[in-house]
């Protein structure tokens, strides 16, 4: 029997915006009326860290309020015909929620919390809060387990060789404009068929093998799984 063919996908903010998740940034430059600076870099954690857990406990309680679109079915679908790899910049654990198995998540989790002290211990968060005093096993507070501005990725070596084994690379409502995560789609193997997937066409170099979709991730990525899904139903199989 043939292998199965290698999809991988990188998925961003705008999936995420159409269960009703906000945006990243805002257009006045704000992220739920705060600056970035203040809840989302580790400076920010040293000087308030009391607002900076407020700030994500908040993101997880309106979290916990949406569910997985259709969009992100789509990806689901595709694990029947294919080898799905999701590479997602979202922390929301919305493409989990909708079935998908293999997701990797650049810039941390929502719903995990991890040391302080020992970045290596990491939790599953029961609910939506972490608590001043909520401490890991060598007894430090426990930060949410995001990667902010300034720190290192440390799941990018990862997503790098997967998109190199690539056979088709999908992006999904990303600007392409956040790096490391949008040099990716410069990683991929030479010539292989590559999706975009977004209302307005991502900062990335038009090539013969990039067919732009220009649809939201929940009409634009069912119509693409269809498509996907019946080529693989079409190609001949080996024995």
């Amino acid at each position: 029997m043939a292998s199965r063919h290698k999809i991988v996908v990188l998925s961003g903010a705008g999936i995420s915006a159409e269960s009703g998740i906000p945006t990243f940034r805002a257009s006045d430059g704000l992220w739920e009326n705060h600056r970035i600076e203040d809840v989302a870099t580790p400076e920010a954690w040293v000087r308030n860290p009391e607002l900076v857990q407020d700030f994500y406990n908040q993101r997880r309680k309106q979290a916990l309020t949406v569910e997985p679109n259709a969009g992100h079915r789509a990806l689901v679908d595709l694990e029947a015909y294919y080898d799905v790899t999701i590479i997602t910049q979202n922390v929301d654990n919305l493409h989990e929620r909708a079935g998908s198995s293999t997701v990797i998540h650049l810039h941390g989790e929502l719903f995990k919390s991890r040391s302080t002290r020992d970045e290596s211990l990491v939790y599953d968060i029961d609910g939506w809060e972490i608590k001043t005093g909520d401490l890991c096993e060598r007894g430090s507070q426990l930060r949410p387990h995001i990667v902010w501005f300034g720190e290192e990725v440390p799941m990018m070596g990862v997503a790098q060789e997967v998109t190199e084994q690539a056979d088709i690379f999908i992006v999904v409502g990303t600007s392409l404009n956040v790096y490391p995560a949008a040099g990716l789609v410069y990683s991929t193997p030479r010539g292989i068929p590559i999706y975009v997937v977004d209302p307005n066409t991502p900062a990335m170099q038009k090539r013969a093998n990039v067919t732009f979709i220009a649809e939201p991730a929940t009409v634009g990525l069912t119509l693409l799984a269809s498509q996907l899904i019946e080529n693989a139903r079409q190609a001949p199989s080996v024995q």
